[in-house]
């Protein structure tokens, strides 16, 4: 009886992951329809110009993320030396991800005329409030089970520094990421309307998306290093904890690859394959 409770509540936890998944897999539908508003429209001289500016920008900071990354990878290998393997590719990730926080945070400001009086977009009207309450609760998850480890015992270092920095910093950066997309004012009617909520929309997915990931995957390592840890040690009776904290460890790493591979595809600039229109 107690095989067949860990195996229903360790199938209940996975549960979670896969709304996640599903959840993002319907964002892609909002991707493709801005994606095509901006198809159906000849973007001014300066719609034009800021979906240049915004795909250039953002390759550079990724860039600079990876550059950032491969710079931690041998500081790992001048500090820890073999047993850095186990952390390439996490700093790698952590790069990677830093620079499309980072790029999505900084965007360049568009150009055009605003719209007056001013009026500003709705987070409803850019990305799924689930996906953001999702990603705060997540972070907020890995922040706290990071600190009970640390607090225990269990993690120490710059593993625990990390495992508390990384996820606050992300967090803090895809806030003012968003923060970016609502404050704006819209720019006035005309072919800049689609560009501009395409743009936001986008800002809104990557960044969401980056901080999640963030949260996600570290989160699946602590809880499976709390579940193993815990399972080891001697108990009474069915302890269903450490069975919890396994299936929680699988299914947050599950959920983290599941979002990383929607977050590649919201990479892709926008692009307008239709002329600008004479200035």
């Amino acid at each position: 009886m107690g095989r067949l409770i860990a195996v229903v509540l360790f199938i209940a936890v996975l549960v979670p992951g896969v709304l996640l998944g599903r959840a993002w897999w319907l964002a892609a539908g909002r991707r493709a329809v801005a994606a095509g508003a901006v198809e159906l429209v000849a973007p001014t001289p300066e719609g034009a110009a800021i979906l240049n500016r915004q795909a250039l920008h953002g390759r550079r900071l990724r860039r600079l993320g990876l550059l950032l990354g491969l710079a931690g990878v041998v500081a790992s290998v001048v500090l820890f030396a073999e047993a850095s393997v186990f952390l390439w590719v996490p700093v790698l990730a952590v790069g990677l991800l830093a620079g499309v926080l980072v790029g999505e945070a900084t965007r360049p400001r568009p150009r055009w005329a605003l719209s007056s009086p001013p009026r500003r977009p709705h987070q409803a009207d850019l990305v799924s409030a689930w996906l953001v309450w999702t990603m705060r609760g997540v972070l907020a998850a890995e922040l706290v089970t990071a600190i009970v480890l640390w607090r225990s015992g269990e993690l120490a270092g710059a593993v625990a520094w990390a495992a508390v920095l990384v996820p606050l910093i992300a967090w803090a950066v895809a806030e003012v990421a968003l923060l970016r997309t609502l404050v704006r004012p819209l720019p006035a009617e005309g072919a800049d309307v689609p560009i501009d909520e395409a743009l936001r929309t986008w800002t809104a997915h990557l960044a969401v998306a980056a901080a999640s990931v963030l949260g996600l995957l570290p989160l699946g390592a602590l809880l499976l290093v709390g579940g193993i840890e815990l399972g080891n040690r001697a108990s009474d009776g069915i302890d269903l904890r450490p069975v919890a904290l396994v299936a929680g460890g699988f299914s947050a790493l599950a959920a983290g690859i599941a979002v990383a591979g929607f977050l590649l595809t919201w990479l892709r600039p926008i692009r307008s394959s239709t002329p600008a229109l004479a200035g």
